[in-house]
């Protein structure tokens, strides 16, 4: 059995493996350890007049990047699987 290199996925391919095999308990942690490695960013305080406008556009930014990242990775899943 050939042990799989999740450092050499990207963040899409990482995701996008757990996914297809959600019983890979080793792929899902080395997500959760991509994920908490990253920097957390404060988009806004509490105190913050314009609170609402910034959180709704990161909101948005995360949509569309999402979306993105989906369309890339099933672009790759299917060149992968007709090769």
């Amino acid at each position: 059995m050939s042990r799989i290199n999740y450092d050499s996925m990207s963040d899409v391919e990482l995701k996008q493996y757990f996914l297809k095999h959600r019983g890979d308990q080793t792929a899902f942690q080395a997500y959760l350890d991509r994920i908490n490695q990253r920097p957390r960013r404060i988009i806004a305080s509490p105190d913050d007049p314009d609170f609402d406008e910034k959180v709704q556009a990161v909101i948005r930014q995360k949509l569309e990047a999402a979306r993105s990242s989906s369309q890339q990775a099933n672009t790759a899943l299917e060149q992968t699987d007709q090769e």
